[in-house]
């Protein structure tokens, strides 16, 4: 099959999911009032409340729900085969994934800006906030030790990237200040920043700027290698000023108020991706490749586990992600200028990210090509292969030509960087809010920002520094699609108690939570049962015992939570049905 079909049917699925299905729902069921006053508005304090620009606000939004889960998530599936891969990232998105964001923007707005802990609270039960809380906290732990250990020793580590990503985040900066503080266009801002940005990542690849994190890091070649020496247990030199790099900008993401930090480098940080997707269609379209001899469907039981239910918590972002309902809860629906402005900044932004993963596909597919995938073992290192098929692609209209050989991979590596940081900044914001609610009856100084932030930052100090050998990505993609069941509970139930069509939120509930517990019962089977009587190494037998309780674990919290839901699910309906009457 050619590349550009796969686009065609991409754009399709866009142009009826978000054109016809979601405008449906969003005029019939949700009926929003542009005249309304939103959170944004009535609590404006120029922290967390503050009515964005909604285009700002969707190229924020994008960019802190598009992480590296729609990138590694469809390179992984290849390996069940292209076409169970493409299905769900296209169906999973028409049918779930903008229901989600777009519903948990509306909740957010609808309910002054509340928590998911709050309305747990009154729509489910107390015992259900304080296990969400709970649960939310562990979820965002992984989240910070999966993608730091990525970014901290294996994107930092290479000597083109860092100078790039830190021209960046300037480039955001400098965004929030010619917005909010001197009032400039969005349309210079964005010129202006942009090109500051594209500039600072061409210079991360020149000699001398290589050369400089060389020395810092200490590479020296073992084997055609660049290797940097080790500091501790599995922490090398490059690694260590790789993960400072991380908890520095996720510090200042954590306790800077939102339009000076986070929303502006997010927004800058949406044009790179963008301009990155649009050079990769681009390419598509002047080489026209094929997925040539990639098979539509390889097996049912791959090295991951089964197809169902593993390929569905394997894509993770790209088809559906609980990570975007606090994005769209607890951070964009305190932004939203006007209510309807939801659907095109919550569901139009899920939909982008469904063409995102459609070109991470294609990357691997089109772009390197099933021999090499095989003979990697692609599955096992998403990232590498993800750079590699976009610098295909780029230099299909000649960029390493025009800006030195490298380039398309370097901008892939800081593509990637950028996806992952934008989101771990504001991991940490979400960490710091929910140990403030959880615990700050109790212990008053979780209230304060700079505690509940460095206390989150030292839990994931553990995890990337002295315990990488958990090996967290897979269970961080259940707990990951756990959260968005859960969210998916609360929206129907919400729905109910205002006497509105709950059915197209319902059902995609009842799927994501009955795979989810299915994906967490196999790993929980695998790790105790299949690779922990395999090890003999005392990190592996710790790994998988670590594992197999954690999954064990979210099962329990997820039924109880699931059990509290369903009584008020039928409490509702008994209201509905007395009302009725």
């Amino acid at each position: 099959m050619n590349a550009i079909l796969i686009l065609i049917l991409a754009a399709i699925a866009i142009a009826v999911g978000y054109g016809v299905y979601a405008r449906s729902i969003d005029r019939k069921v949700i009926q929003p009032d542009p005249s309304k006053a939103t959170p944004a508005k009535m609590y404006m304090d120029g922290v967390d409340f503050i009515p964005a620009n909604r285009n700002v606000l969707f190229g924020y939004q994008f960019k802190s729900i598009a992480a590296l889960g729609p990138i590694l998530g469809p390179i992984i599936a290849l390996q069940w085969g292209w076409l169970p891969a493409l299905a769900w990232v296209i169906l999973g998105t028409f049918f779930i994934g903008w229901v989600q964001d777009y519903s948990s923007i509306i909740i957010g707005v609808r309910e002054e800006g509340q928590s998911f802990g709050a309305l747990s609270y009154r729509l489910i039960s107390p015992r259900a906030r304080n296990i969400l809380l709970a649960f939310i906290y562990v979820y965002l732990l992984m989240i910070m030790g999966a993608f730091g250990i990525q970014v901290g020793f294996t994107l930092f580590a290479n000597p083109a990237v860092p100078l790039g990503v830190i021209i960046v985040t300037l480039a955001g900066v400098l965004a929030g200040q010619m917005t909010y503080k001197w009032k400039q266009d969005i349309i210079l801002t964005t010129v202006v920043t942009v090109v500051i940005a594209l500039v600072g990542i061409w210079v991360g690849t020149l000699k001398p700027v290589k050369d400089f994190f060389s020395a810092l890091y200490g590479l020296q070649m073992v084997e055609g290698k660049a290797v940097s020496p080790t500091l501790f247990l599995q922490v090398t030199r490059a690694g260590f000023i790789g993960s400072l790099l991380v908890l520095i900008f996720c510090y200042l993401g954590a306790v800077l108020p939102i339009w000076r930090w986070a929303q502006p480098i997010n927004y800058v940080s949406f044009w790179i991706v963008l301009l990155g997707i649009v050079g990769g269609v681009l390419g598509l379209l002047i080489g026209r490749p094929s997925l040539g001899d990639f098979p539509a469907f390889q097996t049912f039981m791959a090295p991951a586990g089964p197809l169902w239910p593993m390929l569905f918590v394997t894509i993770a972002c790209g088809a559906i992600s609980g990570w975007h309902s606090l994005v769209s809860s607890s951070g964009t629906a305190r932004q939203l200028e006007k209510e309807t402005d939801a659907l095109y900044v919550g569901g139009g932004a899920m939909f982008l990210e469904m063409f995102f993963a459609a070109i991470a596909f294609l990357a691997a597919t089109a772009g390197v090509g099933f021999a090499k995938y095989t003979e990697l073992k692609g599955w096992t290192v998403p990232a590498g292969i993800f750079s590699q098929g976009l610098s295909a692609f780029l230099n299909y209209w000649g960029l390493d030509a025009a800006l030195g050989q490298g380039f398309g991979v370097a901008y892939g590596s800081v593509f990637l960087t950028l996806m992952a940081l934008t989101i771990m900044h504001l991991v940490v914001r979400f960490m710091r809010v929910a140990s403030a609610e959880a615990l700050g009856d109790r212990f008053p100084i979780l209230r304060n920002v700079h505690v509940g932030t460095i206390i989150a930052l030292l839990f994931t100090v553990l995890l990337i520094w002295f315990a990488p050998f958990l090996r967290i990505w897979g269970i961080f993609g259940a707990a990951n699609q756990l959260m968005a069941s859960l969210a998916l509970l609360l929206v129907p139930l919400w729905l109910m108690s205002k006497a509105k069509n709950y059915q197209w939120t319902f059902w995609p509930f009842a799927f994501m939570f009955v795979t989810t517990v299915g994906a967490l019962l196999w790993q929980a089977y695998d790790s105790f049962f299949v690779k922990l009587p395999a090890q003999k190494a005392w990190d592996g037998v710790v790994a998988f015992i670590t594992m197999g309780v954690l999954a064990l674990i979210l099962v329990v919290l997820a039924v109880i939570l699931v059990v509290d839901g369903i009584g008020s699910i039928r409490r509702y309906r008994a209201e509905l049905a007395k009302a009725r009457q």
